[in-house]
């Protein structure tokens, strides 16, 4: 199981957190990795001046857009499974 922490603190809030979550969500469901892959919100991962952050099973924190999510997704994701 991969588990995705996506910040929803205040600067990753503001850059578009939430967008990144339904995005990531939606990829899920389309690729049929529910059972595969958890998408949860958290706050403050530590790294606000690159928001919009994201840890994968507890892993170092990277960036995300919600212009880069669909690549994030493939290569540190979907490249896990």
């Amino acid at each position: 199981m991969i588990n995705v922490e996506v910040c929803v603190g205040s600067a990753c809030h503001l850059k578009g957190a939430y967008n990144v979550i339904n995005k990531l969500q939606k990829l899920i469901d389309n690729k049929g990795l529910k059972n595969k892959v958890t998408v949860k919100a958290a706050f403050c991962l530590g790294n606000c001046t690159n928001a919009v952050s994201v840890k994968i099973n507890n892993e170092g924190v990277l960036s995300v857009s919600e212009d880069n999510v669909e690549e994030f997704f493939e290569k540190n994701i979907a490249g896990r499974l």
